[in-house]
């Protein structure tokens, strides 16, 4: 049975990055639509079930009421029944279960933290990032309709993922010889002591930044990086830069609205099979795509490291090519 799953974030979008900028607030009733969207796209191009995660304001649900009502609901909803953290560990969850039932394809309504929690477990299903959050650099913007159409594609199997998905780079961080975390984009040392509302956002914290890609089009901490090169999805390695205060400024947009000159030494390249080590000095956290994630004290040592065992991320449009070219779409 062609399946998908989808994970959308009802916290996505509403930190404190909100209030210190000019950025666009998705609500939940415009991400209800959104999955209203997809579920219609996909429905109409051979699935027949969707599986989702729940959530506090009760977005499946409302869904499935709503099309239901309609007369518009043709394929099954399942909203999976577990006791809710209201925190990432419901995602962790969800996407375990999403794994279990093999769904072919999981789309993601969030940021770049929703899409770096889901990247920890999800294996080789391939991904669609629908872009809801802050400072996103790593979804897209992309339309519900058209994203469920290429989630009907790639959920049919009937194509080599590697004809419309990339593996995509992640930085990872070691402690005592065991994986702590992953980045999907940027991994940032910072001398804030404490996780606290977890998006980071003070330039003046900041030790170092680590990223897999960076542009001077985005925007957050890549940019800072991306100011002085640019690193994209295909390219074998990463780098790092620290920020000094002394250096010639370059203007980075750090936040919608919000264009900060900053000073940083020149990056430094980080191909697959370099590491580069840090013994801390003082307490800290380290940021992964914009949220604090993991304390630390003083003396303990981080190993950042890059290489391509990230997610399978689908290019939606090269998906819907495939599927055209291929005579998916006739009737």
């Amino acid at each position: 049975m062609n399946s998908i799953g989808i994970i959308a974030n009802p916290a996505s979008g509403k930190d404190i990055r909100r209030l210190v900028s000019h950025a666009t607030v998705i609500d939940n009733n415009e991400k209800i639509n959104i999955v209203e969207r997809i579920i219609l796209g996909a429905q109409q191009n051979g699935v027949k079930k969707v599986y989702m995660m729940p959530d506090p304001y009760n977005m499946g649900y409302r869904v499935e009421d709503k099309l239901k009502t309609s007369g518009e609901l043709k394929c099954e909803i399942e909203v999976f029944d577990f006791y809710k953290e209201d925190t990432v560990e419901d995602t962790y969850k969800a996407v375990q279960m999403m794994n279990e039932k093999n769904v072919g394809c999981i789309v993601t309504l969030g940021g770049d933290g929703t899409n770096r929690a889901v990247a920890k477990d999800i294996k080789e299903i391939p991904l669609i990032s629908i872009s809801t959050g802050t400072n996103n650099v790593y979804p897209d913007m992309i339309e519900g309709t058209i994203a469920g159409i290429a989630a009907a594609v790639v959920a049919s199997q009937q194509f080599d993922k590697a004809a419309y998905s990339n593996r995509d780079k992640i930085i990872e961080i070691e402690t005592a010889g065991q994986l702590k975390d992953i980045a999907l984009i940027d991994a940032v040392i910072s001398r804030d002591i404490f996780v606290g509302s977890r998006a980071i956002w003070k330039v003046e914290d900041i030790e170092k930044i680590f990223v897999a890609r960076s542009h001077p089009a985005s925007i957050g901490f890549s940019a800072v990086v991306g100011g002085k090169t640019i690193i994209t999805e295909a390219d074998n390695f990463g780098a790092y830069v620290s920020i000094d205060k002394n250096a010639p400024k370059i203007k980075i947009p750090m936040a919608a609205g919000i264009v900060l000159p900053i000073g940083t030494s020149e990056p430094v390249i980080l191909t697959f099979s370099e590491v580069y080590t840090f013994t801390t000095y003082c307490r800290g956290t380290i940021a992964l795509d914009g949220e604090r994630e993991i304390e630390f004290h003083q003396n303990q040592t981080f190993t950042f490291k890059l290489s391509r065992n990230g997610p399978w991320h689908v290019d939606v449009k090269k998906a819907i090519e495939v599927g055209q070219q291929n005579g998916f779409f006739k009737v």
